[in-house]
């Protein structure tokens, strides 16, 4: 499985220690790095498919000061796709009104048949990019039926369905963010944290520190995050994944394939 991070903020804060200690966890998740900095309705995407450790890209990029409100990280450990820098996170794509969007996901889509159309139309091969995919469609089939842009709190409620259809008997860690909203959603127990602090609010698979007020994140729930603030958490569904031998099965023999 892969790591996730996000730092949400109602100022632009410094996050390079908090990024070195995740990136660090990448010895354990050697496929690939990700990060998107959203500066001025801007994204700023750099990802690599070489371990966080390894990366001279990363390194130059960590050495200076990395500033803002809305920041994402990810490390991959491949489930699904090439070690190629298509399938690295973050994933980004625009919808018909041209707004910006971009997924991290730490998971794997084990059934979900929607999904399968998005293989003829994504630049690589994995099932979290064609979930950006199926939700961009999503979105703009609502708009289109609206004949206009969706508002936020539209644009909540029509990814909780989304979200909570797709955790179905499937791993579902995400992070997403649409410009103005960063919607948090996780469905298997001790995978995702979160620390509410001065600084803001703070995501990881894992707590980046010793610091005792990091806490699970409530599971099956869609939570929107704006400004270092929940203003949107959803209804809980029943959609909690528990990972059975058939999975670890799975995922090993993927990996198996990958050295081979």
């Amino acid at each position: 499985m892969c790591e996730i991070f996000c730092f949400n903020s109602n100022t632009p804060k410094q996050v390079n220690e908090c990024l070195e200690c995740f990136y660090n966890h990448s010895e354990d998740h050697p496929h690939g790095w990700g990060l998107a900095n959203m500066q001025s309705d801007e994204f700023v995407i750099d990802k690599e498919p070489v371990k966080a450790t390894c990366s001279q890209h990363l390194k130059d990029i960590l050495s200076h000061p990395v500033v803002g409100k809305n920041v994402f990280a990810h490390i991959r450990l491949a489930t699904v796709g090439e070690i190629v820098s298509p399938n690295c996170h973050p994933f980004h794509e625009l919808d018909d009104n041209n707004r910006s969007w971009m997924l991290i996901h730490n998971g794997t889509i084990f059934d979900y048949p929607g999904l399968d159309k998005y293989k003829e139309h994504e630049n690589g091969d994995t099932d979290s990019e064609r979930i950006l995919l199926f939700i961009i469609d999503k979105v703009n089939e609502f708009e289109k039926e609206k004949g206009a842009p969706s508002t936020i709190k539209e644009r909540f409620n029509l990814l909780n369905g989304i979200v909570a259809d797709l955790s179905k008997n499937n791993k579902l860690n995400l992070m997403i963010y649409d410009g103005d909203l960063t919607y948090i959603h996780s469905n298997m127990r001790k995978t995702l944290y979160y620390l509410k602090d001065e600084e803001g609010f703070l995501v990881a698979s894992t707590p980046l520190d010793d610091d005792e007020r990091w806490k699970e994140v409530e599971l099956n729930k869609l939570f929107g995050l704006i400004d270092g603030n929940i203003i949107f958490e959803s209804e809980e569904h029943d959609n909690e994944f528990i990972q059975t031998e058939e999975h670890e099965k799975a995922l090993e023999n993927f990996l198996n394939s990958l050295q081979e």
